[in-house]
């Protein structure tokens, strides 16, 4: 799955999720784009993503996208249920690892934590081959709101 497909999906399932946080559902749309900046930093893809979108559509945008892996190793370190795909568990060991209890309960603490569990809860649901979801240009005027509000 390419990665405008992928975050497609994951807009798609924040849309539905949390209607009315168009900041997350944009997050959603644009978390991976780190890949396409920074070829084969897994670690860092975050970063480079959030540091490339935080001018346009403003800091707490850049924020969520920043946190879609700290959230991945939070969920590593306290749901014994996660199911990741081949490749997110791959990459985990790489991005540092489940976070320990320290790491945890400071990432708790966040006043975005819930939204930056639902990206990455979205992020891992959002890898299904062949599901269709609205066009890119059907994201314009959520993403043209939110970049007027940065």
């Amino acid at each position: 799955m390419d990665i405008l497909d992928h975050g497609l999906q994951v807009a798609a399932l924040l849309a539905v999720s949390h209607p009315d946080d168009e900041e997350l559902q944009v997050a959603g749309l644009v978390h991976d784009i780190g890949h396409y900046l920074v070829p084969a930093d897994e670690a860092g893809h975050g970063g480079h993503a959030a540091a490339a979108v935080e001018g346009l559509l403003g800091a707490r945008v850049a924020r969520l996208v920043a946190t879609h892996i700290p959230a991945k190793r939070y969920l590593a370190a306290v749901d014994p249920r996660l199911a990741l795909s081949p490749e997110s568990a791959r990459t985990l060991g790489c991005q540092g690892g489940p976070m320990t209890p320290a790491e945890a309960a400071a990432f708790e603490a966040d006043p975005d934590f819930p939204a930056a569990i639902a990206l990455r809860r979205a992020d891992d649901a959002g890898k299904v081959v062949g599901l269709a979801v609205a066009a890119l240009e059907s994201w314009r005027p959520v993403v043209e709101r939110v970049a007027a509000r940065r």
